[in-house]
């Protein structure tokens, strides 16, 4: 190790650099379910909620199913109704909440996880479910809500349920108030890893109950899919840049290991002569590659997991964990501990087994007499040609050691791969998110509930003056509210809209916008978690009304608990409902601060702010390539170094030679750089059809969003052309350092152990 200084730290960087990709990777897909998992089972989360008809069944039937067969576990029966808010309260929009009686938060399914302040003990008190990481805060305590022809309630408790099995809680006292038209009952099954697991169990459970007894059924594995969305963004890409970081680690290191051996021949021998064993000389060369490759691990290891952390929490953002914290598991860890240096130690056995069936005889020959060349015939022909006499015999450099160039190709083709992969996902996401350039502005009007000043203009007539303020060229509207679909227990938003739609039309991948009345439309996420495509009818609750809601379009990204529809829709639902959100896009050239300061003059209760492009996903994920693309093309660089240092030092003795005979430092630069320049060129050329492959089956596989095919039409020729250089620019900037010291070398150094 310390004659092999230069190799030794090649070894340890690519094994850090590796490690770090890979546990970032593994880190992510591990996180992607174990919070859930860990707060499930902390919670003992309900396998099933299931609402039944309350006119139809009663509380001691329902009681008797937790003795059904393959029941593990039961609670309830829970009065449960609907509360309409007619307002925004605690920054929720106004619309549906689902309230449940119980007498306290613990129990044999579904323990809730209080956040602040107590429970819900007497008539007028309400536990919020916080559906948010976070807490609220104990300023928010007290608050009152109205319910829409409902008594007032105090908020006294805040309040998670991975279960997600109500909005709010009530005592039972004050739920027989509400006079509730459902009951709610969770359930734990002994095999529940399934949907058809989870189905078998709930029709054994219910069995004795009237057939149109059972309202709606919520299953754990639809909330699990929900939680998992958002982080399932980031996992097809991670696993991908871990796939390729192991791929080059295992190339480099064998290449570094064979060199290694093919550049000891003398001391193989040396070490055989003074008695060594065959295996205790192989034990030598893996013991000189393990050191370097542990520290490595180690050190990748603890860099992984101190990024992990920041990582997680970009890709777990507002995402409700139920009090459990997200963090790395500690199998990763484990695993790339074990796992990178035993690979590394099969890596390198090959060439190891090299010097351990090399005689000593032989090997101390090979290692003092002169190398006769291998690749000759290839380098005469091109001493042939016209090219310089520097260059033609750079580029026959490579035949001389075919198995070393074909193993550096290959980490230049990676590298170009990853910086393709890289290059496609950015124009990929640009394009998804780029806004024709136009300046829109938010307008949004105070709510009474917030203590503000009272609107002067009406919904309508907000709308007309913003349309008639100068500079305006598109008016949208839309109304938030949280609604309730039949067969589910939990409440989505619903986003309902009117004015110009050719914005939102152009996210619309299958279908089309939903035009009339009772027509809708939703993300990849939404349409997943509710098992919901493109035709399918729901029935949309809200306010004690319902209506039916065919789904005509798929947009191309969404909230996983948000659906789109337009304003007629509303109207069935809700004919008295104000908009409180405009969103205006201006005309060309138009002044914002002059269209700005028109609109708080038109309504001091309006508050316009400029919309300024925000994508997490697309920052998160260019910047996770970016990090990754740097780490993979230093490691293929490393790789480039490796060679031409062994190449360098096996033809000490040439350079010397020629250097004796009039070749300059800069014709042996210029020599050196064409030995790896030629593998640069064939390794873009194979790099770039691999990375175009890669791109695609990133941008296909990415749950949370389908991107539209013209964001996918990326590669042009000016674009192909600059990525032809990569291969290049990775090989020279491996090969510079090693080349400027080959050409400081002079005669008399060169040829003083000769």
């Amino acid at each position: 190790m310390r004659r092999r200084r230069l190799q030794t730290f090649v070894i340890g960087l690519v094994v850090l650099c590796s490690t770090t990709t890979i546990l970032l990777g593994l880190g992510l897909l591990a996180a992607a379910s174990a919070p859930f998992d860990n707060a499930f089972a902390q919670q003992r989360g309900a396998h099933s909620v299931a609402t039944f008809d309350a006119s139809k069944v009663s509380s001691a039937r329902l009681a008797d199913t937790a003795r059904r067969p393959g029941v593990e576990a039961a609670a309830g029966p829970f009065g449960q109704a609907v509360l309409e808010m007619p307002e925004d309260w605690l920054w929720m929009p106004a619309g549906s909440l689902s309230v449940v009686g119980r007498a306290e938060p613990d129990g044999p399914v579904d323990r809730i996880h209080l956040l602040e302040g107590r429970w819900a003990t007497a008539p007028g008190e309400i536990v919020v479910n916080w559906p948010v990481a976070g807490t609220p805060g104990r300023d928010s305590l007290g608050t009152e809500l109205r319910p829409r022809g409902g008594p007032a309630l105090t908020v006294v408790g805040f309040a998670t349920s991975m279960s997600k099995s109500a909005g709010g809680w009530v005592s039972p006292e004050q739920m027989e108030r509400l006079r509730p038209a459902t009951r709610q009952m969770l359930y734990r099954f002994s095999d529940a890893a399934t949907e058809r697991e989870l189905r078998a169990g709930l029709t054994t459970a219910t069995a004795r109950l009237p057939a149109d007894s059972l309202v709606t059924a919520q299953s754990y594995l639809a909330l699990k899919r929900a939680f998992a969305a958002q982080a399932d963004a980031y996992v097809p890409f991670m696993t991908l840049f871990g796939v390729l970081g192991l791929l080059i680690s295992v190339l480099i290191v064998g290449n570094v290991v064979s060199g290694a051996v093919v550049s000891g021949h003398r001391h193989i021998g040396v070490l055989k002569a003074l008695g060594f064993t065959p295996n205790q000389v192989m034990a030598v060369y893996l013991t000189m590659v393990s050191v370097p490759a542990v520290i490595g691990c180690v050190l990748g290891t603890l860099i992984g997991n101190a990024a992990t952390g920041p990582i997680l929490r970009v890709a777990f953002a507002g995402i409700d964990t139920g009090g459990a914290e997200i963090g790395t598991s500690w199998w990763p860890s484990v695993l790339c501990l074990a796992g990178m240096p035993a690979l590394v130690v099969v890596t390198a056995l090959i060439p190891a087994v090299r010097a351990h069936r090399l005689p000593a005889a032989q090997a101390i020959t090979a290692g003092s007499s002169p190398r006769t060349g291998r690749g000759l015939r290839v380098q005469r022909r091109l001493g042939g040609t016209r090219l310089p006499r520097a260059v033609s015999l750079g580029l026959g450099r490579p035949f001389a050691r075919p198995g070393r160039s074909l193993l550096t190709m290959a980490a230049i083709v990676l590298g170009v791969t990853t910086v393709t992969l890289t290059t496609g996902l950015t124009s990929t996401l640009l394009a998804f998110v780029d806004d024709d350039g136009a300046t829109r502005v938010r307008v949004e009007a105070a709510s009474t509930a917030e203590g503000d000043t009272d609107r002067r203009l009406s919904d309508r007539r907000t709308e007309q003056r913003l349309r008639s303020l100068p500079g305006a060229d598109r008016v949208t509207v839309r109304g938030l509210t949280r609604v309730s679909l039949a067969g589910h227990t939990e409440p989505v938003y619903a986003n309902f809209y009117r004015g110009d739609m050719r914005d939102l039309a152009t996210h619309v991948i299958d279908g089309h916008w939903p035009d009339r009345a009772g027509q809708a439309a939703a993300g990849p996420a939404f349409l997943n978690q509710h098992g919901l495509s493109l035709g399918d009818r729901i029935t949309v609750r809200l306010n004690g009304e319902q209506t039916p809601v065919t789904i005509v379009g798929r947009l191309s990204d969404g909230n996983a608990k948000a659906l789109d529809s337009n304003w007629q829709t509303l109207r069935r639902l809700d004919s008295s409902f104000q908009a409180a959100e405009y969103t205006v896009r201006l005309t060309q050239g138009a002044d914002v601060r002059t269209y700005v300061d028109a609109v708080r003059a038109s309504d001091p209760a309006l508050r316009p702010s400029v919309l300024r492009p925000d994508n997490t996903v697309t920052t998160t994920v260019v910047g996770f390539s970016s990090v990754f693309t740097v780490l993979l093309t230093v490691v293929a660089s490393l790789g480039v170094f490796n060679t031409v240092l062994l190449d360098i030092r096996e033809r000490r003795r040439d350079l010397g030679m020629l250097k004796s005979i009039g070749m300059t430092p800069r014709q042996v630069m210029t020599m050196t750089m064409s030995s790896v320049a030629a593998l640069g060129v064939v390794g873009g050329l194979l790099g770039i059809p691999l990375g175009m492959v890669a791109h695609r089956l990133v941008v296909d596989h990415v749950g949370v969003i389908v991107f539209p095919e013209f964001t996918k039409q990326v590669w042009h020729v000016p674009q192909l052309a600059a990525l032809m250089l990569a291969g290049v620019t990775i090989a020279v900037l491996g090969a510079l350092i090693p080349a400027r010291s080959a050409a400081r070398l002079t005669i008399a150094k060169v040829l003083h152990n000769e």
